[in-house]
């Protein structure tokens, strides 16, 4: 069950500058494994490591835009390209993602992540069918 990323139209070319777009940006709740492609960037965890979730928006674009952002407040990662709509995944253990080397310290593991999939209510359907408490 893959689903694509909402690419509203300020977003396209800052997306597009770190190598992310429609074809290199996709979630993908796969078995028992959640998986996030966002340009070189990588996120995959177990459906079982998924806590909770919310759903939120209106988010500044200078802080979306672009490749994913890191929040100073909680470590958490976005993968976003919009700021309208947007699912917030918790994790039981935190996950690293942003360093698509793999090669930071555990402290940059993310607790969390903010993906703006086109259809967020599937996406958490979908994940619900694989197990996680969303």
């Amino acid at each position: 069950m893959r689903h694509g990323f909402a690419f509203a139209p300020a977003y396209r070319l800052p997306a597009l500058a770190v190598g992310v777009t429609p074809r290199t940006a996709w979630v993908e709740v796969a078995g028992p494994t959640l998986r996030v492609r966002y340009g070189v960037w990588r996120l995959s965890t177990p459906v079982s490591n998924v806590a909770g979730s919310t759903r939120s928006g209106g988010f500044a674009f200078l802080k979306t835009a672009g490749p994913p952002h890191l929040s100073f407040s909680d470590r958490g990662v976005s993968f976003t390209t919009n700021g309208d709509d947007a699912v917030c995944l918790k994790f039981v253990e935190p996950v690293p993602a942003i360093d698509p080397t793999g090669l930071t310290s555990t402290w940059l593991r993310h607790p969390g992540a903010t993906l703006s999939v086109a259809d967020p209510d599937r996406l958490l359907a979908d994940l619900r069918g694989a197990g996680a408490p969303v």
